[in-house]
């Protein structure tokens, strides 16, 4: 089984959004995916409301998930880390105990090289609207990953 881990800072926004979407677009007897916060804000909480009314208006149901923060040994458990921005992308790399470690870590949107700006923006403190946005740029993404994930 190929499994996926999605990083944010809060784990309530950005990276349960990106599980969500990866999980519906991939078979869940050949991969797992989950998410993670670098911070310890949210863990145990759901995700932010406005996130679970944007996957669910996109026929996804991310409710159930519970926020957890990224720990060490998620370097042996996962096999891909796809973060959203380059301090998440610190944080975690700073956690890596050797390069095979660090070899697992990529920003989510590098492999979309039709993106210019390689970080997916948080929305917290934003309306709806940038809730639409992060999740336009992480299905598209998403959709590229599922893809080389599948033909692999």
């Amino acid at each position: 089984m190929v499994s996926i881990l999605m990083v944010c800072l809060g784990n309530i926004c950005r990276s349960p959004l990106a599980h969500g979407i990866l999980e519906s677009k991939l078979p869940s007897d050949k991969f797992y995916v989950d998410s993670a916060g670098t911070a310890n804000y949210h863990v145990g909480d759901n995700p932010d409301h406005r996130s679970i009314a944007v996957a669910r208006a996109n026929g996804i149901n991310i409710s159930h998930q519970r926020g957890r923060q990224f720990k060490v040994s998620d370097f042996d458990t996962f096999d891909h880390i796809f973060v959203m921005d380059q301090s998440n992308f610190e944080n975690v790399i700073k956690l890596a105990r050797n390069t095979h470690d660090s070899s697992k870590v990529k920003l989510i949107l590098e492999v979309d090289p039709h993106i210019k700006d390689k970080h997916v923006p948080d929305p917290y403190y934003g309306t709806i609207k940038d809730f639409e946005h992060v999740y336009s740029l992480l299905d598209n993404s998403c959709n590229i990953i599922s893809k080389n994930l599948i033909n692999n």
